[in-house]
């Protein structure tokens, strides 16, 4: 198992610090996958680490460590149509926490001793927790706008968060350059692969626990994290037997915010130029997804469906479900309000599942 250039197709060992190829692309994990067997799945391990078999782990030591149970996640039906996948009941309450834990482990395997990231919020709280539990030094860079009680939380674990004004995009050029200038490593979860081993389970999870995939499936699309770790599981199942054929995925974006979605519109093979404007969905707000060719390239080979949230929608759908006793995050938020959006324009949806991946209380300000 190693790295391999997605751009020129250079091999690397896991050993290496380097963030990205020489040649400025990212790394992709190659290895060989078995198929998918509910057989290999370790029943007696209650976290996302019991579909280990089907996750590439330097080895099986790490993991045990740093893992703070992660993962098993319930699956709450909202009403006829639409189920909802509870990912906000995490340890740092936030799905990033499955991307984060394999990552992490990664970086003990290796020996790292301090990580950079940057991050809206979310997925810098993630490293910054695990990093804790794994002994590694950690910095974390978030735009300004960022939540207050993200920062707080990042704090709390010990790491150094590190306020950057401006865009969420240049908030990740400023934490690339530290790393450069430190030569420490970049727990970035849009870089390194081995936050997609994370969270593609949860898909597997999904699987295990209904014994189907829903018919349609409504995914955020930032940097595209979960994206990518849905439909590297949604390929794994199918090249297993386990399914017959692809839900229908919805992809949303902010309207203030929405590279891959007028790229889809114009049929272009690369996220468009886009100014983003201020969002309530802050954790969505990518003008530049590193991985942006990739998603495009994974949404036509299978027919994902790019789609927009109204601005104005998003404190409604998050009241609604409150209303229900679901406290969610704005973002999290957009998630439904991006439903609701898409049923009354084209009707019912029945068998729906949405994400619900970060708490309200991360998100009050």
């Amino acid at each position: 198992m190693g790295f391999i250039c997605t751009k020129c197709g250079r091999h690397a060992p896991l050993s290496t610090k380097l963030s990205h190829c020489e040649c400025g692309g990212l790394w992709e994990l190659d290895y060989d996958l078995p198929k998918y067997d509910p057989a290999l799945i370790d029943k007696k391990e209650w976290s996302q680490f019991r579909y280990r078999a089907f996750m590439a782990l330097d080895d099986d030591v790490s993991w045990r460590s740093v893992s703070l149970g992660e993962g098993m996640t319930p699956i709450v039906r909202l009403n006829d149509d639409v189920l909802l996948k509870m990912d906000y009941f995490m340890p740092t309450l936030s799905f990033k926490d499955r991307g984060a834990a394999v990552l992490i482990a990664h970086c003990k395997s290796i020996g790292v001793e301090k990580v950079v990231q940057d991050s809206s919020g979310n997925a810098g709280n993630a490293v910054a927790a695990y990093a804790a539990r794994a002994g590694i030094d950690c910095e974390i860079f978030v735009p300004e706008g960022t939540s207050p009680k993200k920062i707080d939380m990042i704090r709390a674990h010990g790491a150094v968060c590190t306020v950057v004004p401006g865009s969420r995009d240049h908030c990740a050029d400023v934490c690339r350059a530290r790393a450069e200038e430190e030569n420490c490593y970049y727990a970035n979860h849009v870089y390194n692969p081995f936050f997609y081993e994370g969270t593609k389970t949860y898909l597997y999870e999904v699987y295990e626990q209904l014994g189907r995939i829903p018919e349609h499936l409504i995914i955020p699309v930032g940097n595209g994290t979960l994206f990518l770790g849905v439909v590297k599981a949604l390929e794994h199942l199918l090249a297993s037997g386990c399914i017959d054929h692809f839900p229908k995925i919805y992809a949303l974006q902010s309207e203030k915010c929405d590279p891959l979605l007028q790229a889809s519109l114009s049929e272009s093979a690369e996220p468009a130029a886009v100014n983003p404007e201020p969002t309530l969905a802050e954790g969505i707000a990518i003008g530049k997804p590193m991985r942006g060719e990739e998603i495009l390239a994974l949404a036509r080979k299978w027919g994902i469906q790019f789609i927009s949230v109204p601005e104005n929608g998003i404190l409604e759908a998050r009241k609604q479900l409150a209303e229900q006793g679901i406290y969610i995050e704005h973002t999290t938020a957009a998630n439904y309000a991006a439903y609701l959006a898409l049923t009354a324009r084209i009707g019912p949806l029945p068998d729906t599942l949405i994400t619900m991946c970060g708490a309200g209380l991360k998100s009050d300000h």
